[in-house]
């Protein structure tokens, strides 16, 4: 079990500690704007452990067979760190001790560039980024903003960092008063228009996933930028050496494109998102299947046991 003593967590004085990371990089708009905000309150004492470039859509990816780099960045008001590894690796070696003295009270994953709902939440490094912490029983929360070319700019982040703050503050207060729930971490996720927020929801996983294929190109910069884990941005420019390299070789080149959308109907993260509210959905890890499926297998099982027998 995790040491929750005063001398193995925080570290902070009489503010809590809180320690930021994310996957689009210790260089991304949102974890800067993030970390300007916690900074700027003087409610905390921040700590960044963030990936050197972006990570978006690793899932939760570890780094096993070689030695991560954790370089120090200056960042004003925080003491910060880029490594070499994903998001994962980051919280780990972020509530290690290794890389800090002591454990955070809090971790928070974001603000990602883009939203991360339904099945997309496996996909996502930001939200990997918290499980991590949630595995190794430190309360976590991952943050996105549902980032729209042409409608969105980067004072965005700030407003979303801005309405962070009442969760982030409610979930150490109720870590003070040892009355937060360690069974689940907390996934939240901003509107576009987060000017116009229609407040928090409460709100579940739904089963939204963008369908994705996959097409043959002539390059590999013919690839899609990915924003987020919902979204893909495919006007990468080409570049030639790419292109040359690509020919030498003669490798079979392929990207993926977007083929189509599923949307689950309700009070979902994603719709409610959608209708523009700041979706607070709590996460767990297991993942059962659910009854009839058990069901189906109880009864399936004996019969591939019995078939095997008689096949010997």
């Amino acid at each position: 079990m995790q040491d929750d003593s005063p001398t193995s967590r925080g570290g902070g004085g009489d503010r809590p500690t809180v320690m930021v990371t994310n996957d689009d990089g210790i260089d991304a708009p949102g974890l800067r704007a993030l970390v300007h905000v916690l900074v700027s309150s003087n409610r905390f004492h921040v700590l960044v452990c963030a990936p050197d470039s972006e990570k978006s859509a690793v899932g939760h990816s570890i780094t096993w067979r070689n030695a991560i780099s954790a370089k120090k960045v200056d960042i004003s008001g925080a003491t910060a760190f880029a490594v070499s590894g994903t998001p994962a690796d980051c919280t780990s070696l972020g509530i290690s001790k290794a890389l800090f003295p002591s454990v955070p009270d809090l971790v928070i994953s974001g603000i990602n560039k883009g939203s991360n709902c339904g099945y997309h939440i496996i996909y996502s490094g930001t939200v990997a980024g918290a499980r991590e912490a949630f595995f190794n029983e430190v309360p976590s929360v991952s943050l996105s903003y549902d980032w729209v070319g042409g409608r969105s700019n980067v004072n965005d982040f700030t407003l979303a960092a801005e309405a962070s703050l009442p969760i982030i503050c409610a979930v150490l207060a109720d870590i003070q008063k040892k009355t937060y729930p360690r069974n689940c971490f907390v996934n939240v996720d901003f509107p576009t228009d987060i000017v116009n927020n229609k407040g928090y929801r409460l709100t579940k996983q739904g089963k939204s996933i963008v369908k994705m294929g996959w097409t043959q190109v002539t390059s590999e910069a013919e690839g899609g930028k990915m924003l987020s884990t919902m979204e893909m941005e495919t006007s990468a420019s080409l570049d030639s050496e790419t292109d040359s390299s690509s020919a030498k070789h003669q490798n079979l080149l392929f990207k993926r494109e977007v083929r189509g959308s599923q949307v689950e109907e309700g009070d979902t993260d994603y719709c409610s998102l959608q209708e523009g509210y700041i979706t607070v959905t709590p996460l767990g890890v297991l993942s059962p299947a659910d009854i009839d499926s058990r069901d189906y297998f109880k009864q399936w099982l004996p019969g591939v046991a019995k078939c095997f027998s008689s096949a010997l």
